[in-house]
């Protein structure tokens, strides 16, 4: 497995992570990601630490709390071993406060993720999405609190806008609150926008990707081609409607592309798209799913190998699609990038 600084902060996460969506069942949209139960659970988990995937991510709303309830237990016993990040923030009821990120809602959900996790402390919390209706200072100042009393090592955000994260960072900065360092985002070969403005964001101000559906929302697991239609019982019949849109000429042009490199080199469409990902500026840590241990032993065949430099170039080539203002002009914005690429 290979490590990395996640963003400008001193945690060592794994380049693959295991995002535990799968597990509880319960509820209509992220209970259709699986239902993997808390026995099934701990072999997963045994996997992903043999093959030193330490970071597991989950949250509130996933099962209705049940993912944190399974995860805490398949963790049970290893806890020094496995990093923990949870979410919080969108709504996990009807009352007035079962949603946002108000101290009031921000502490009482830390506490509720804490027992059903059956944990003293997360390694990284993370905002769900931004609150408009709460005050930066308000938010900051709450996970400021959370960190000191040692309930949680590390914050960060997920479905933040850019402008959104630089207020953010800014405040944190002027009365010295923890500083987010890791964004969570959608990034995938059929899902590039993180690229126009969040990722010069993250290599300007040390924020590190840790990237969710890295397959397009499973779209990109090998199963769907030109002519093929989607097999019946797929998830995605159920889920598309909640998942970022695709083109079907964009998601067919990568799919192609990536059965050509299959050919060539061995590998799956996953492990190929996986380490297209791997490659890319700012990514810290990817999260991979599995509703089986065939899917998770597939996925964790991404690392400790890379694409040649043509083969990335033919993947680009697929993948791209036109800028959106103000980055279309070839000579301003997309011009300053090319000649001053993002770090690493």
């Amino acid at each position: 497995m290979e490590y990395r600084r996640l963003g400008a902060s001193g945690l060592t996460v794994p380049a693959l992570g295991f995002g535990a969506g799968t597990f509880g069942g319960r509820g209509e949209l992220f209970g259709a990601w699986g239902d993997t139960d808390a026995r099934q659970a701990r072999r997963i988990v045994d996997l992903c630490l043999d093959a030193g995937v330490t970071l597991f991510d989950t949250a509130d709303v996933y099962s209705d709390g049940a993912s944190e309830e399974v995860l805490g237990a398949a963790i049970r016993g290893r806890r020094d071993r496995a990093l923990i990040s949870t979410k919080l923030g969108l709504p996990t009821g009807d009352g007035p406060n079962d949603a946002g990120s108000s101290r009031a809602r921000l502490v009482s959900a830390t506490e509720a993720a804490l027992r059903r996790l059956d944990v003293e402390h997360v390694d990284l919390l993370q905002l769900h999405a931004f609150d408009a209706g709460t005050p930066v200072e308000e938010v900051l100042s709450t996970l400021d609190d959370l960190v000191r009393a040692g309930k949680v090592r590390y914050v960060g955000v997920s479905n933040f806008a850019g402008w959104q994260l630089m207020k953010s960072l800014a405040v944190a900065e002027r009365y010295g609150y923890p500083r987010y360092v890791a964004h969570q985002v959608y990034y995938s070969l059929v899902g590039r926008d993180y690229e126009w403005e969040l990722m010069p964001v993250a290599a300007d101000q040390g924020v590190g990707a840790v990237v969710w559906s890295p397959l397009g929302w499973g779209r990109l697991t090998g199963r769907i081609r030109r002519g093929r239609p989607l097999p019946e019982g797929s998830r995605l019949h159920r889920t598309a409607a909640f998942g970022p849109p695709v083109p079907d000429e964009l998601l067919y042009r990568v799919v192609d592309v990536l059965d050509e490199l299959a050919e060539e080199t061995g590998r799956t469409a996953p492990q190929l798209a996986l380490n297209w990902l791997l490659r890319r500026p700012t990514v810290a840590s990817v999260l991979v799913g599995a509703r089986d241990e065939a899917q998770l032993l597939d996925n964790l065949g991404a690392v400790g190998w890379s694409l040649e430099p043509d083969q990335v170039a033919r993947l680009d080539a697929a993948s791209t699609v036109p800028a959106p203002y103000p980055y279309y002009p070839y000579r301003t914005q997309e011009g300053f990038a090319r000649v001053n690429p993002p770090a690493a």
